[in-house]
């Protein structure tokens, strides 16, 4: 049985030119990037290469990155390095919104264990974090605001750029007090599709009005393990990890030489016309679902995703049933977070977009990658009808669907 795999937002596979640069760097580049002799510095000169790969994709200065162990570190040594490099001038206040990534909300959870004051704002209907509520929730000793690029469950696209005007106003007005308010975002589901412009043209991430960005490679084609940060210079960042001096001593650690490669070769992979091809092939499972099955719904703002991103509610059904039931079929999608992957609890996302906990675990979550088209997205089409419409025949009940909706 073939095998069609739908969940590029959980991980990529890994492309094969990249395969072959990693092995590549793996046998050549084993040196330690720290020495001086000529293997330290094969490494170092291959190192550094990956880094001006990544630095021109962002629009930043290479100085400004730090390569991480992925998404996740990265998110940590944004919050908590920016929490702890200002906890020692007084109180902090940080302000996230309601949909980010566990790593995001559990960093600034210890940052509040740690003595931070957190604000965590709501979400419209649609799935939107608005700019004038980030606003609304900043005070006098507000030092970092970290509002996710893209959402990882839903596609729906952030107004960062709002954000961080609305931002930047209030900096403007308490300008004699002196204190920066300093902008994090986590692109990892952005870096490469609604970002993937930025990387083809002089338009940069760094227009974006952030200070911090957050990169992980396994979204993007690359092995699991390498991330990046982009620190806009000045933005005071204490580091989380302690040991030597790496990373100009903002992450202690052996650089991963060979997956910083990976990571470079597979940005350089990207293909120009991904975005549109993705939207494209999205729009018609939206459109062949919906028809067949009338009662589905998509969550989120259906204009302002992230092209490859679907997240269908089939109200009264067990989300997890159908995942499974597309499993043996052949297909691989899922509910949500790989990070919740287990969870019994309805996903927060949809929780603070006003789904009622019934319709969070109705919700299926397709994402599409580079190895899908349009032969498999009709047969994970048809699959997700002929499942759909079996379930709820085999639960008169569920066929009611507004009941369930409304619930």
């Amino acid at each position: 049985m073939s095998r069609f795999y739908f969940d590029y937002n959980a991980t990529t596979p890994v492309l094969p030119e990249v395969c072959e640069a990693l092995a590549e760097a793996v046998h050549d580049c084993f040196g330690n990037a720290s020495s001086i002799h000529r293997e330290g510095q094969q490494a170092r000169q291959r190192l550094e290469q990956a880094r001006r790969t990544v630095a021109a994709t962002l629009g930043a200065s290479p100085a400004e990155i730090v390569f991480s162990s992925g998404g996740t570190e990265a998110n940590n040594l944004a919050i908590l390095g920016v929490f702890r490099a200002r906890a020692r001038g007084g109180r902090v206040h940080i302000v996230t919104s309601a949909i980010e990534h566990p790593s995001v909300l559990e960093a600034c959870l210890q940052a509040q264990r740690e003595g931070a004051e957190l604000s965590i704002v709501p979400v419209s209907a649609s799935g939107t974090v608005l700019a004038e509520d980030v606003r609304s929730a900043l005070r006098p000793h507000t030092a970092l605001v970290s509002v996710m690029h893209a959402n990882n469950e839903t596609g729906v696209v952030q107004p960062v750029t709002e954000i961080a005007a609305e931002i930047a106003a209030v900096v403007r007005e308490r300008r004699d007090q002196g204190q920066a308010i300093w902008f994090h975002s986590d692109g990892v589901q952005a870096f490469g599709k609604v970002v993937v412009q930025a990387i083809l043209s002089p338009a940069k991430v760094s227009g974006l009005g952030a200070d911090l960005y957050t990169v992980s490679g396994h979204k993007l084609g690359a092995p699991k393990g390498i991330g990046a940060l982009w620190i806009r210079k000045g933005v005071p960042v204490n580091a989380i990890l302690h040991g030597g001096r790496q990373e100009r001593s903002r992450r202690a650690g052996t650089e991963d030489v060979p997956n910083a490669v990976a990571l470079a070769k597979a940005i350089e992979a990207i293909p120009p016309n991904e975005a549109s091809r993705l939207a494209a092939l999205r729009d018609e499972l939206e459109t062949r679902v919906t028809k067949s099955v009338p009662v589905a719904r998509v969550n989120g703002d259906p204009s302002n995703r992230v092209p490859n991103t679907s997240n269908i509610l089939f109200p009264g059904l067990a989300a997890e049933s159908m995942v499974i039931a597309l499993d043996l079929k052949g297909f691989a999608v899922s509910t949500g977070s790989a990070c919740s992957s287990g969870s019994v609890e309805p996903s927060p996302v949809l929780l603070a977009m006003g789904l009622s906990p019934r319709d969070a675990r109705s919700s299926v979550r397709f994402s599409l990658g580079r190895s899908n088209d349009l032969e498999q997205v009709a047969a994970l089409a048809d699959a997700v009808i002929a499942i759909a419409n079996q379930m709820y025949s085999a639960q008169p009940e569920s066929r009611k669907a507004a009941e369930y909706v409304s619930a």
